[in-house]
């Protein structure tokens, strides 16, 4: 027997292919990671996390599925005095090949390879897990008419074959685990090109169009999500005893085996390899020496690794966005150019001091008055917006309330828009389940999340004309979770080009509060308006569970 032992691939993902170790492991890669209040179901959280990048729909004969010896999970954490996740759901597959005298992967109602699934949960932080779905059906690949509807195929159409997957789990989730289209949209030509995006010599293209990915989705009880003590009922819209952190691995075994007979075995501990949070974190933050390092703990190791924090701090992309940095070769990067004299007085540029200079002054009730030491620091300008907005998530606290009702002090109250504080692991998707789901329908409903929310309650009426805690059309989008419909992309730039900072009274440079009428200043509509080309999805979404769009078929012409 020739022995060969591997330690596992250590890696994890924060978008399709980011870190070099695990684009070689492509079935065990996280591709996107979705959190958000159903919209035709408020009482159920819906929670989506994507796998395997980039597939191709005629990629026979072997076509994609999920792997075996692989453990996929989605974490959640529900309670900050408690380090370590909840709640956990381990999904783990099981495939066979029906026919395999064949070289089609279907052929006369059997499948190659026929995939099945377990479902395991945990809700004592991993110590114990219990079956809730045991032999869940995963559809086949839309290979095609003649091999779905035909009937040398499977005599069906593959709308039944994927609406008959949705599976209730005996402790009442709702679970989809297959092929979709992938739902993320992006022009990932143009943004690794040195940032060309929009591209400045042609139309934009979205990258992930008609390609396939593979989803496990679950749709959850609110109450089932709720940590220990938490009110059946919230007190408001932003009640923080509402708020979750999720966050999706994959894991193997940590020695693989080959054997001369063609077969394999798997032995030791399982090892995680890929993970994934927020989105692009890994793919657009982290340099490209540390995303193994970085994909390999989990996030509360990592919160615990305070030298990965520079990389917020000092982002790399906000270099692109600086005039007396590298902003002249990224001409696409033109309208977000982030403060260098906001009010005067702040700069937010790479190497400043942003807001820290406030650390001498009164920060009685304020957010700076607990956590100073972690939000104002010298040097390190994006402590104070990008770091907590990635680690921590962000409370109905001063200064973070719209600059509405302000009167010109960023720190005064203004108008609550977000609260999904929950300071306990660094990198998860971080949701305040209390807020309402913008309906799909609504006009003001926006793929900009909360910028479009922060518009909204700054200068729409009636939402500027109070600093009253109020819904506002958005404020359950992104980064306050994370819709299928967010432009998360766009949002990041935005952010990273200070939008945040304008929006609760950090205004840009070109705002002068004696001359200039309003802070809605050509800058801020700059930045507001900016896109890299790519604003939407090329499928359309359906509007009940799992929400994304069927799988392109094999057969169908791709443009």
């Amino acid at each position: 027997m020739l022995s060969i032992m591997m330690m596992s691939i250590i890696a994890m993902a924060s978008s399709h292919r980011e870190a070099p170790l695990i684009a070689n492991d492509p079935l065990a890669d996280n591709t996107d990671l979705y959190a958000f209040r159903s919209p035709d179901n408020p009482d159920m959280i819906t929670i989506i996390a994507n796998y395997i990048p980039g597939e191709l729909p005629f990629g026979g004969p072997n076509y994609y599925t999920f792997g075996e010896n692989i453990r996929y999970e989605i974490h959640v954490d529900n309670d900050a005095s408690v380090v370590g996740d909840e709640i956990t759901y381990r999904f783990t597959f099981n495939q066979v090949n029906e026919d395999p005298t064949t070289f089609f992967n279907i052929r006369l109602g059997k499948q190659n390879l026929k995939t099945t699934y377990t479902l395991e949960r945990s809700t004592d932080g991993g110590t114990t897990f219990t079956t809730i779905i045991s032999d869940g059906i995963v559809p086949p690949t839309n290979i095609g008419p003649r091999s779905i509807e035909g009937g040398a195929g499977l005599s069906t159409t593959y709308a039944e074959l994927f609406n008959g997957a949705i599976t209730t789990a005996s402790t009442g989730e709702q679970v989809f685990a297959g092929p979709v289209d992938d739902p993320f949209f992006v022009d990932l030509g143009a943004i690794f090109d040195l940032g060309d995006a929009p591209r400045q010599g042609g139309p934009a293209r979205d990258a992930i169009a008609k390609y396939n990915v593979h989803t496990i989705s679950i749709q959850v009880p609110i109450s089932t999500l709720l940590k220990a003590g938490a009110p059946s009922t919230p007190a408001n819209i932003l009640d923080p005893n509402y708020v979750i952190g999720v966050w999706a691995s994959a894991s193997r075994p940590a020695v693989k085996t080959l054997n001369t007979d063609g077969t394999y075995d798997v032995s030791g501990d399982w090892v995680q390899v890929s993970r994934l949070g927020m989105p692009l974190t890994n793919e657009a933050i982290i340099p490209i020496g540390d995303k193994d390092a970085w994909n390999r703990v989990t996030p509360y190791e990592e919160l615990a690794e305070t030298t990965w924090d520079e990389y917020f701090y000092n982002p790399e992309l906000a270099l692109y966005m600086d005039d007396d940095q590298f902003g002249g070769a990224v001409p696409a990067f033109g309208p977000l150019r982030i403060q260098t004299a906001s009010l005067g007085a702040f700069d937010f540029t790479n190497g400043a001091d942003g807001v820290s200079a406030l650390a001498g002054g009164d920060l009685t009730g304020t957010a700076f008055e607990s956590f100073g030491s972690l939000l104002l620091i010298p040097g390190k300008p994006r402590s104070v917006d990008l770091w907590p907005i990635f680690h921590t998530g962000v409370p109905n606290a001063i200064p973070y309330q719209l600059a509405t009702g302000k009167e010109g002090n960023p720190l005064a109250a203004g108008k609550p828009f977000i609260n999904n504080f929950l300071p306990n692991g660094g990198d998860m998707l971080r949701l305040n389940m209390a807020v309402p789901p913008t309906p799909r329908d609504d006009p003001n409903f926006s793929s900009l999340g909360l910028v479009q929310a922060a518009a909204i309650g700054l200068t729409v009426a009636p939402f500027n004309t109070t600093a009253d805690l109020e819904f506002i059309p958005n404020m359950d989008g992104f980064p306050n979770g994370r819709r299928l419909e967010d432009d998360v992309t766009r949002i990041e730039l935005q952010a990273v080009g200070g939008v945040v900072l304008a929006a609760v009274g950090l205004w840009y440079d070109d705002y002068d509060p004696m001359t200039s009428p309003s802070p809605v200043t050509e800058d801020l509509l700059n930045v507001l308006t900016y896109s890299t080309g790519v604003e939407k999805n090329d499928a359309e979404f359906t509007s009940s569970f799992p929400y994304m769009a069927m799988p392109w078929s094999g057969t169908e012409v791709r443009q």
